[in-house]
């Protein structure tokens, strides 16, 4: 009985360091294997933990962005949620099957930028206008791009000496239901900010003020020793890359990357072209995502040069350039209808989110397997 036993445990420990030498292989190659989504509506949690159990988890994801802005029943803010928005119980769900998983599971608030979208404000502004960096343009009937007055999305104000309070609550409160030691802010495609007419913002450097909205939000959550994480977008000079307004910056925002703690993680998504600015980010100290959408051919190249950049570049630098994060831009019932075939875009043809998420997590095993 007891050779019996002793057999039992050596084969018990064989199996678990095979294990822990797959999960270190597959990590050195790629420390950070990432999804982003929008939330799952209340309906659609329990096809989202399946998601999570059987998709994510199979293809070794270990991180996982939720964009839940306002849909959550905040308590702190019950003002703020959406009439149809994830309760404690809900999200629970979710936290439990990551964790089971071992994901890192981290809740997105978009801050600053993408407070409307189209002809709609979002809760933060229609709740608290007096917010607004730029009351004085006015939400269309019928949305257009472009239009007279510059609008993609609405901003509100970094200095206005009431909004972080509110703000702070938030994060604060998602964090904790969240049960996460970092949190993604968005920033993206800020347009309006340091507006002329802004009677704190207006004639202040844009760089500076993004600098200072980054930095501020980095050092309340460093309080509880969560970090920070947004996209890369305004960090990089649209212009002289010639890669334009929507991935770079046009309104000077870029120079704030020599500005901002070197502790935020950066997330630099690029949809049309792979685009190799993660070797800007790394070299500026910052650890880097590189984020694809749509384009799986892309993707798969996204994915080989994330694996050489770590393989060629110096020790110091290898570290900073993470992995790889499938990002979605539709909500999460469309996505897992998309993925599990209940509804096809048949215009669409090899250019979806699903077929793209599936080329790099295919990349990613094939390259680990050949390591």
């Amino acid at each position: 009985m007891t050779r019996q036993i002793s057999l039992l445990l050596t084969i018990a420990c064989l199996i678990f360091s095979e294990s822990l030498l797959a999960q270190s292989k597959i990590d050195s190659l790629l420390p950070v294997r990432g999804f982003c989504i929008g939330a799952p509506q209340p309906k659609q949690v329990d096809t989202f933990v399946k998601f999570i159990n059987e998709e994510l988890a199979t293809r070794k994801v270990n991180t996982l962005i939720l964009r839940v802005d306002w849909n959550y029943q905040f308590q702190s803010h019950p003002e703020l949620r959406d009439s149809i928005a994830l309760s404690k119980q809900d999200v629970k769900k979710m936290v439990k099957a990551c964790q089971k998983n071992n994901i890192r599971i981290i809740p997105q608030i978009n801050l600053l930028g993408h407070q409307s979208w189209a002809k709609t404000t979002h809760n933060l502004l229609r709740v608290y206008p007096q917010f607004d960096e730029t009351p004085h343009v006015k939400m269309p009937e019928k949305y257009v791009w472009p239009n007279a007055d510059g609008l993609y999305c609405k901003s509100y104000c970094p200095l206005h000496p009431d909004v972080h309070k509110i703000v702070f609550e938030l994060v604060d409160e998602i964090c904790e239901v969240f049960e996460t030691d970092a949190f993604h802010a968005g920033m993206d495609e800020v347009f309006y900010i340091g507006d002329d007419k802004c009677p704190r913002c207006g004639g202040r450097d844009k760089a500076e003020l993004f600098a200072g909205e980054v930095n501020k939000i980095r050092n309340h959550l460093a309080l509880k020793n969560r970090k920070l994480w947004i996209w890369g977008d305004r960090l990089i000079d649209g212009k002289t890359t010639g890669i334009g307004m929507w991935e770079g910056s046009f309104n000077n925002t870029h120079r704030a990357i020599d500005l901002i703690e070197k502790d935020v993680v950066i997330c630099d998504w690029h949809y049309e072209r792979p685009d190799q600015t993660a070797v800007l980010f790394a070299s500026k100290g910052f650890n880097v995502i590189t984020c694809p959408w749509r384009n799986p051919k892309n993707a798969v190249v996204q994915t080989q040069d994330m694996v050489r950049f770590r393989k060629s570049v110096t020790p110091v630098m290898k570290d900073r350039f993470q992995g790889m994060m499938q990002t979605v831009w539709s909500g999460a019932g469309q996505f897992l209808d998309e993925f599990y075939g209940v509804k096809v875009n048949t215009e669409a043809g090899e250019n979806t989110q699903s077929a793209c998420f599936k080329a790099m997590f295919e990349e990613i095993k094939k390259m680990e397997e050949s390591k």
